[in-house]
């Protein structure tokens, strides 16, 4: 992902987390890790960005800081194939394990990552805002 997806970026954002969207200069502090600290990747169709996602990497952990498909194409496996490259990463980053969060009353995102091996391991109450929602807290172990 590079600045000029940006804008694409945070349509897809605000389509999907409304209220709770990262800002504009949230997603650029990011980017601005790159490729240090951080590895954030777009995928397209059509010529057309229908989904992003960000891996942060430090020492031997990581953590999948977001992961985002436009709603039409939900279903289609463009999540899995995102966290895929996320991993992927975290693999070549020398990590040995990544964490995640994932909204409480998000099941079919819960599902994806324990089909990829990640396990509950805690709750963040309240984590979102301003929603107020629960997060769940995953970790995967090297595989």
């Amino acid at each position: 992902m590079t600045e000029a997806d940006l804008p694409a970026a945070m349509e897809i954002e605000h389509e999907l987390f409304a209220d709770e969207a990262w800002t504009e200069g949230m997603l650029l502090g990011e980017l601005a890790e790159q490729p240090r600290t951080r590895h954030y990747v777009v995928l397209e169709r059509d010529g057309r960005i229908v989904g992003y996602g960000g891996l942060a990497a430090a020492a031997d952990e990581g953590d999948i800081q977001t992961i985002g498909v436009r709603t039409a194409h939900q279903g289609e496996g463009l999540g899995a194939a995102l966290l895929t490259e996320l991993l992927d990463e975290a693999g070549r980053r020398g990590c040995r394990a990544v964490f995640l969060e994932v909204r409480a009353d998000n099941e079919p995102a819960q599902r994806l990552y324990e089909k990829f091996g990640f396990v509950r391991i805690g709750v963040r109450k309240r984590y979102y805002q301003p929603s107020g929602a629960d997060a769940i807290v995953m970790r995967r172990d090297r595989q």
